[in-house]
């Protein structure tokens, strides 16, 4: 009989984890493009932000999920630490939609809502009506899994041993508070640690003073998983982080501090008694008991749930300012404004299941390595001028960075492809990741301008006057087509893509009227042979970082036409 509970409680739970990230999809695919656009607009308004905080968590159908991605905001350096605190502090509200859905448990709907999903999946022609379907699917899952999970807990809610448990351990409000957080961790969602408690509590398991503590003790986890996802992030993502994580402590406390008074407002916000208990014959229980069930402790718990998050972001919206202020007290340090450490800085494999976040993330450590290409043609120029070692080495570091980026963030678009994709998005993929890949290739072009460099002065190999002044002026306009292709990288293509067009026809022309002055140069003895041979490489190593960067250019015309293709037609 126990191992029948068991895997009746384990067997619900699962159906009710499938559940959530069914509805998160399908909500995704159907609202991912507006919110992806909203975000990349995000203002200073922390009414704004917050707002777009909720809408996040709600399509995520989690806080957890929805702060990790607001991380990434500000490691992306999408968003300041004063708009990231407001959208955290918005994400909280987000998950009470979540909650407040899970709380009215209409299990009578599960397997119709299964059953016309299933239909719109399998046999609809129209892409929003499979994620509608996909959404509908989800939300029968939910509500069979927590029909099936409770059915399970009521048994085991009769054992006096755990009896005994919530009497010593969880009567205290604080282990509740942790006890909530500790299960928000483990299940890396704030909405299914809610949804488990609520069911647990709805079974007998739980009272409703401890299952308040721990829906609170939710709000402290996700400031926990909140923290973990900004150990490796930027200086902006740990501030963010750890103020996000001072905010909901001070709220956890003054919850804790009014206990009795929290628990009376949510009481009279919520219908019937939180105690009241019934006899309950389900239509589905592997255990073949009559369980009994509290039928109104799911709203209050849940009306908690949004009384605290709803007071959360009340309170301390019009203090953000002052803790984004308070940041460099906080954490002292200075950010560095460019980073070229070997390793991405903006992609996070966590949200390689949001596609629409994850481009944005790619998006944006393809502009860093564009920059850190920029910054090595830069240096490589002024080797011209004057040759020097510690300039070489720093160029060299650039190199090595470029080659890491370019497989880490190939990696990720391969990983990425195999996401359930837009068409446009799919189709933006291959484009990036040839972008990608002639970043590289400049990257390479500039270490083999280097290394001819090095070899010119160690072999004490000389230009004439005329041959140093032309590859001068043949750097200069080729810098202009790089800088053209890094500066446009993302934003309006077509004007850059017909000034580097146009550059590079002189370029060409330079080239031509460079191979028949130094043709001019070798006949005469002018010139040698060793510094001709450098010369000529040299000069077509020119051309092509030219090539590579009229080709970025390209590449993201092409990305931005497909773009506007898929929204006509949508």
């Amino acid at each position: 009989m126990s191992l029948t509970i068991l895997w009746e409680v384990l067997g619900g739970l699962g159906l009710f984890i499938l559940g959530m990230k069914s509805m998160s999809e399908g909500l995704q695919k159907l609202a991912g493009e507006r919110v992806r656009r909203s975000l990349e607009k995000i203002t200073g308004n922390r009414l704004t932000a917050a707002l777009m905080g909720s809408c996040l968590a709600s399509l995520l159908q989690s806080s957890s999920a929805a702060s990790i991605l607001v991380v990434g905001f500000v490691n992306a350096g999408l968003v300041s630490i004063y708009q990231a605190l407001a959208v955290l502090l918005g994400t909280g509200i987000g998950s009470t939609l979540a909650i407040q859905f899970i709380a009215f448990k209409v299990s009578y709907f599960a397997l119709p809502f299964i059953f016309v999903g299933v239909i719109l999946t399998f046999f609809s022609r129209k892409r929003k009506l499979v994620y509608v379907g996909n959404l509908l699917v989800g939300a029968g899952l939910v509500f069979l899994g927590l029909q099936i999970m409770e059915d399970g807990f009521s048994p085991i809610s009769q054992n006096d041993l755990l009896r005994g448990l919530q009497n010593r351990f969880l009567s205290w409000r604080i282990s509740a508070i942790f006890v909530g957080a500790f299960l928000t961790v483990l299940m890396q969602s704030g909405s299914a640690a809610t949804g488990i408690i609520i069911v647990m509590a709805g079974s007998g398991l739980l009272e409703f003073e401890t299952g308040v503590a721990m829906v609170v003790g939710e709000v402290l986890g996700t400031s926990l998983i909140t923290a973990v996802a900004a150990v490796n992030g930027t200086l902006a993502a740990k501030r963010t982080a750890f103020l996000y994580f001072i905010i909901n402590s001070f709220a956890v406390c003054m919850v804790l501090l009014f206990f009795p008074l929290f628990l009376k407002v949510v009481q009279l916000l919520s219908p019937g008694q939180a105690e009241l208990t019934i006899s309950s014959f389900p239509a589905i229980n592997l255990s073949g008991t009559s369980p009994t069930i509290k039928p109104y402790i799911a709203r209050h718990l849940a009306n908690a749930h949004t009384l605290f998050n709803f007071l959360n972001a009340l309170t301390f919206l019009p203090l953000i300012g002052s803790f984004a202020r308070s940041a460099l007290i906080v954490i002292p340090g200075k950010s560095r404004e460019f980073d070229i450490e070997p390793r991405p800085k903006y992609i996070d494999v966590r949200v390689i299941n949001t596609p629409t976040i994850a481009l944005l993330q790619v998006k944006n450590e393809m502009k860093r390595m564009a920059e850190i290409s920029r910054l090595m043609f830069d240096e490589i120029v002024e080797q011209f001028y004057k040759y020097d070692a510690k300039r070489a080495a720093r160029i060299q570091q650039k190199v090595e960075v470029l080659n890491i980026l370019q497989r880490e963030i190939s990696s990720f678009l391969v990983l990425l492809s195999r996401q359930s994709l837009s068409s446009d998005s799919s189709g933006g993929i291959s484009n990036m990741l040839q972008i990608v890949n002639g970043l590289k290739y400049q990257g390479d072009q500039c270490k083999a301008i280097l290394e001819l460099l090095r070899h010119k002065k160690e072999d004490k190999i000389a230009f004439s006057t005329a041959a140093m002044s032309e590859l001068k002026a043949l750097a200069a306009n080729v810098g202009e087509i790089v800088h053209l292709s890094v500066d446009v990288l993302g934003e309006e293509a077509s004007s850059g893509l017909e000034q580097a067009q146009s550059i590079q026809q002189k370029v060409r022309q330079m080239i031509e009227a460079m191979l028949h002055n130094h043709m001019k140069r070798l006949t005469s003895g002018k010139c040698t042979v060793a510094a001709g041979l450098v010369y000529g490489d040299i000069m077509s190593s020119f051309d092509k970082i030219s090539e590579y960067s009229c080709r970025i250019l390209e590449l993201e015309r092409e990305r931005e036409i497909l773009n506007a293709t898929t929204s006509g037609s949508n």
